[in-house]
């Protein structure tokens, strides 16, 4: 059996094992409704009640100020419509970032053809937004600010907290898509000037399907589905209690963990850049190292194409992306990459490594003599 290494922790993280023993008994015997009065459904609502404030102690905020979806796109989804629904139906001005995940891109498209004005904000080389522009792009009829804490591809992070300032002192509800920073920065919407924050249990060791939203206490928001009185009447439908569970867990192991994790994923991702990207003249590195995510790399190699060096390291048991895992099949380069102004020749060669508390050093040594062989001999032009 081939010993496979995965590297791919930004599009999802393995579940912990103590996250599914917590889950465990809401898969089994302890089914309830967490609607249903009596013993069992109120066994489910102590349990989501418990969740809620595990996540809201780790962000900082007041546990009624947390309501669950179904992930980051659902989050960032409600956090964006929701708002505008409530506060500005009939149109006004928004903003955001040419470097934004597609969920919160692509509804911002989508509102613009329903009749609000759109600004993409430009990032430079490394992929960061400049406050200065934030601030010039904001007009007396913008009522919605989005940047991500820290992007999914390159790992690169926004300079939140003077973004978040510049909202506040316009009086401008800002929404923060912290989906990929929550694993490894501390994220506190309240002191960083966040009224509206997205986060999810796929990246921290959870379970998939269930994310959250943070919604500033006295934020009216207007609910995307109509139904039941779920989730402060914003999420219509009966609760996911075991991956709500296993998502206050994770939260739970993630504030404790932190420090650890971060110590950890720090050491791998050196030796990656100084072991095979520092000095050579084949290899870009994409965004800045300083100014990035701990566990996450994103590097481009001269000549080669992606989904090439991907196939031919996953035949040696090696797991990696291409940039985002939710646009793993498209044609088109990464558009995180083109707004930062990557060049033409490393545009389609991109790869990102992203890493767990997990991966060992002998694994990465063994990723790099990997991917200096398979690069040596497609070079040559010899079949893998």
């Amino acid at each position: 059996m081939m010993e496979r290494i995965y590297l791919d922790h930004a599009a999802a993280t393995p579940l912990d094992r103590r996250v599914l023993e917590a889950m465990m008994p809401y898969l089994t015997n302890q089914y309830g409704n967490p609607s249903s009065l009596h013993y069992f459904g109120q066994q489910a609502r102590a349990a989501v009640q418990q969740a809620r404030q595990q996540l809201a102690h780790c962000l900082g905020v007041a546990s009624g100020d947390v309501v669950f979806t179904s992930g980051g796109t659902e989050a960032d989804n409600l956090a964006i419509r929701g708002y505008l629904r409530a506060n500005y139906p009939q149109g006004g001005h928004l903003i955001t970032s040419a470097v934004e995940h597609q969920a919160v891109l692509n509804t911002f498209r989508a509102l613009e053809h329903e009749g609000y004005a759109l600004t993409i904000l430009p990032v430079d080389c490394d992929g960061r937004v400049s406050p200065e522009a934030l601030r010039q792009a904001i007009r007396p009829d913008t009522v919605l600010i989005s940047i991500m804490y820290a992007n999914n591809e390159t790992g690169t992070i926004q300079p939140v907290q003077e973004l978040g300032a510049i909202a506040r002192e316009c009086g401008i509800v800002f929404h923060v898509d912290a989906v990929q920073a929550f694993g490894y920065l501390p994220v506190h919407p309240i002191e960083d000037g966040i009224d509206l924050l997205t986060v999810c249990s796929h990246k921290i060791y959870g379970p998939k399907g269930i994310g959250a939203l943070y919604i500033r206490k006295g934020l009216q928001l207007a609910s995307e589905a109509y139904g039941g009185p779920q989730e402060h009447r914003l999420r219509a439908g009966t609760e996911n209690v075991a991956g709500i569970v296993g998502f206050g867990m994770a939260a739970d192991l993630l504030e404790k963990e932190r420090p650890e994790r971060i110590q950890k994923v720090r050491i791998v991702k050196n030796l990656v850049y100084h072991g095979l990207i520092e000095g050579n003249d084949l290899l870009h590195l994409n965004g800045s190292l300083s100014q990035s995510l701990p566990n996450i790399i994103d590097f481009s190699v001269d000549g080669m194409e992606s989904p090439v060096l991907l196939i031919a390291l996953d035949r040696q048991g090696i797991a990696v992306s291409a940039g985002s895992a939710c646009e793993a099949g498209a044609v088109e380069p990464s558009h995180v990459l083109m707004a930062m102004g990557v060049g033409e020749k490393w545009l389609r060669s991109s790869i990102r490594m992203s890493f767990g508390p997990e991966n060992t050093t002998e694994e990465i040594y063994t990723v790099i003599q990997a991917i200096q062989d398979i690069t040596r001999s497609l070079r040559k032009g010899e079949r893998l």
